[in-house]
């Protein structure tokens, strides 16, 4: 069955299976305006963070499958609570006893999963989180004997709610399923095996970090690391990419390094002292794909080029956010990050910057990204902006329909009629040719003159200058739906002038104003290649079939080895299993064809700080 159908079975599922964000209909977009609109006011003057530090926390212990083991495995999954088909796709596989990721090796569920932030979309709500995140992960795995832990980070759309539903789902010592919550705040810290840490930071819409959070890490883990501790940071954005813009944006990320990780206050002094850490990964979602930069040792020979995993000593820093949320572009990210850039204006940095290079095993990759990109204005893909947003093909035959009514007003004016009608059904062939020219130059005017576009390597175009381009984008559509109204109306049998005169050409206006429109904003979007606009190319198509995570090994020896996996399609067809339980039992939807899992590059070893080369 598909999930219409399954909707069907809302009360015995104990859940809503929801469809994606459509993130272009104006309802969505006026929606979230207003809820971002809002969490940004309180966040600055109602931060729950601070309230936080009134509830009880301490260092959490990673559960290990076995004792005596030395070992573990962890999932990190990042941007996971959007569409229901995508979402139970990637719950399934993460709560599958094991994983063929090759033709010779295997990996077993995490015993600690990491939710890396955007658990719900688009707005947090408790419904939201219900329907969303809780359901599909329950339905996944109803139970487990080894009782895996299950971690989550805020990310911004879970702040859109200043955080209340986030806290009553993660931090009430309950349960999802299988997977037990036993977080108390939105940031922890967990000792894992083989001298090794996991710190997730909630650094709220990107603002600081609050002073309850500082305490709890100065107590809980900084006077705990010893020196040849390696150190795993889970953030809830990926701050280094978003450095090559902005030079402040990973100040935050780096003062945390400095000060809790390779430095600590020593209290009897008042003094601050090496540690001996080090933090070796840096692991984060929010932008919805698979992308790795690999730190650039001066002794390294594969500094330039070669296989990215082949030496060990390098700090890595990874962005996975392919939960079910739509897919991201890769083909825009840059290639080389000096950390933190010489321009920050932090006052107490690294000098020289560390370097960190782009990996070339990107998800997708960039050509794909490039291709997929341009899908947002290809009306012959079901990924076409007005096939995935039907709405918004509405609001632009609405917004059509009300230009050209304009413009048949103006040209009844200059045509020196009393009547729009009388002018549109007396006009003449010269009349018809100024349309489609003036059609044509509003078109091709700000393409011919780079307008709202950015070169490479240069900063992005004046603010106005894209609303600029849309409008006359737009402007030009409705002078060619006027032009072929015109046409129409010329085609016309003499005997339906009246009634049909008025209703056929307002029935041609809207229907190719929903369609020439859309198919305009489409273009302006594939454009502008820069901001938020050019992150409308993927997330206005909604693609739902390309998703992963990473699953993690840290292996007696001390070694940290990543496997990123992609999973080769989405689940559409389903089947439901009874489960029993009580007081009641109830049914969860299976895949009927799991999608299959693979490796997006070879496994990535990390080796731990100050270990022998």
């Amino acid at each position: 069955m598909d999930v219409n159908e399954l909707r069907r079975h809302a009360t015995a599922l104990r859940f809503t299976p929801r469809d994606p964000v459509r993130w272009l209909a104006p309802t969505e977009l006026a929606r979230t305006a207003v809820k971002v609109g809002l969490a940004a006011v309180f966040a600055d003057y109602a931060d729950k963070r601070e309230i936080q530090g009134a509830l009880r926390a301490g260092l959490l212990q990673a559960p290990l499958a076995q004792p005596d083991a030395g070992e573990i495995w962890i999932d990190f999954v990042a941007d996971l609570g959007d569409g229901f088909e995508a979402t139970y796709s990637v719950a399934s596989a993460l709560a599958a006893p094991e994983l063929a990721v090759s033709a010779a090796e295997s990996c077993p569920r995490g015993s600690l999963l990491v939710l890396g932030g955007d658990q719900v979309y688009p707005v947090a709500s408790t419904t939201a989180y219900e329907d969303r995140l809780k359901g599909p992960y329950r339905a996944a795995l109803p139970s487990a004997p080894d009782q895996p832990l299950m971690l989550a980070l805020p990310g911004n759309h879970d702040w859109y709610d200043g955080l209340t539903a986030f806290l009553r789902t993660f931090a009430q010592d309950g349960s999802i399923g299988g997977w037990q919550t036993r977080q108390t705040r939105s940031y922890f810290a967990v000792r894992l095996p083989r001298r090794w840490w996991l710190v997730g930071l909630d650094s709220q819409l990107g603002s600081y970090i609050d002073d309850p959070q500082r305490r709890y890490f100065e107590t809980c883990l900084s006077p705990r690391l010893l020196p040849g501790d390696s150190v795993i940071v889970c953030s809830a954005a990926p701050t280094w990419v978003k450095s090559h813009a902005d030079p402040d944006a990973f100040n935050t990320l780096h003062w945390f390094d400095r000060n809790f990780v390779r430095t600590r206050l020593d209290r009897a002094t008042g003094q601050r002292e090496d540690t001996g850490a080090a933090i070796r990964l840096w692991l984060t979602g929010d932008k919805h794909h698979y992308a790795r930069y690999a730190e650039r040792l001066p002794d390294d020979p594969h500094a330039s080029g070669g296989p990215p995993h082949a030496n060990p000593r390098r700090r890595q820093m990874v962005t996975c956010g392919l939960g079910g949320a739509f897919l991201s572009s890769t083909h825009r990210l840059p290639t080389a990050l000096p950390l933190p850039p010489a321009t920050s204006r932090l006052r107490e940095k690294d000098d020289p910057p560390t370097a960190f290079a782009l990996t070339p095993h990107t998800y997708p990759t960039a050509e794909a990204s490039r291709s997929l990109a341009r899908g947002i204005a290809n009306p012959f893909t079901r990924h076409w902006l007005g096939w995935r947003n039907p709405l918004f093909a509405v609001l632009a035959g609405v917004v059509q329909l009300v230009l050209v009514l304009l413009m048949s007003g103006a040209f009844a004016l200059a045509a020196g009629r009393k009547h729009p009608v009388d002018a549109v059904r007396s006009a003449g062939a010269d009349d018809l040719i100024g349309m489609f020219g003036m059609c044509a130059f509003l078109f091709a005017l700000p393409f011919l003159l780079g307008w709202g576009r950015r070169p490479a390597d240069a900063r992005p175009p004046r603010r106005m200058t894209g609303p600029i381009v849309a409008t006359l984008l737009q402007l030009s559509v409705a002078v060619g739906v006027l032009a072929i109204t015109v046409t129409v109306v010329w085609a016309l049998p003499p005997s339906w002038f009246g009634f049909f005169l008025l209703v056929i050409p307002l029935i041609v206006i809207a229907v190719l104003g929903a369609l020439l429109g859309s198919e305009a904003f489409a273009l302006w979007v594939l454009w502008t290649d820069y901001g938020l606009v050019a992150d409308w190319q993927m997330s206005g198509q909604s693609i739902d079939d390309s998703t992963g995570f990473v699953r993690m090994h840290i292996a007696p020896d001390g070694t940290l080895t990543l496997y990123p996996l992609a999973l080769d399609g989405t689940c559409r067809d389903w089947e439901l299993d009874v489960v029993a339980d009580t007081p009641t039992s109830w049914v969860r939807p299976i895949p009927g064809t799991p999608p299959t899992v693979r490796l997006i590059e070879h496994p990535v070893v990390i080796a731990r700080h100050g270990a022998p080369d």
